[in-house]
């Protein structure tokens, strides 16, 4: 069993994001990770997914997510070349003087941005890949992270290949 990164293009209307994870759930499968929002198609959003499973069990989702009325298509983009990122915000304990200096250095070396500086904490933001997110994460545990949000991975293929609608 792998990750499988599927992206669903769908009619933006009420009630489709429910009915798409609640197949996966039917199923048995449970999503990883989650990331909807508007895309190039007028009144269409792009749901990415990343859940893991066998490449006959995912293969099955992706038939069954097809027959939704609002699913206009359902790619697997697990086997090809893409470009993945993931979103984090990690408030970090920072008291003035040494750990403070530490932290910023780190946020450096991992072209991590601060948004936020307060009095006893920090809020960074990070963007790339979910290992290079992981990493940076865990290099602040030792600071105490205080809060911390990530996004849903985001997928697109390299090069030409675009995702288009039509079943």
């Amino acid at each position: 069993m792998k990750p499988h990164t599927l992206s669903v293009l769908v009619e933006n209307k009420a009630g489709v994001l429910s009915r798409v994870t609640g197949l996966f759930s039917r199923r048995g499968y449970n999503i990883e990770s989650l990331a909807v929002g508007i895309c190039e198609e007028p009144g269409m959003s792009r749901i990415t997914i990343v859940c893991i499973g066998d490449d006959a069990g995912i293969e099955q989702v992706m038939k069954q997510l097809n027959k939704l009325i609002d699913v206009i298509k359902v790619s697997d983009l697990t086997d090809n070349e893409r470009v993945e990122r993931e979103l984090a915000l990690i408030k970090v304990n920072a008291e003035p003087g040494t750990s403070r200096a530490e932290i910023m250095q780190l946020a450096t070396i991992f072209r991590a941005q601060i948004i936020d500086v307060a009095a006893k904490t920090i809020i960074l933001s990070i963007t790339g890949d979910t290992e290079k997110i992981d990493a940076f994460e865990k290099l602040l545990r030792q600071y105490g992270v205080k809060e911390l949000v990530r996004t849903g991975r985001i997928s697109m293929l390299r090069g030409s290949k675009v995702l288009k609608g039509g079943k």
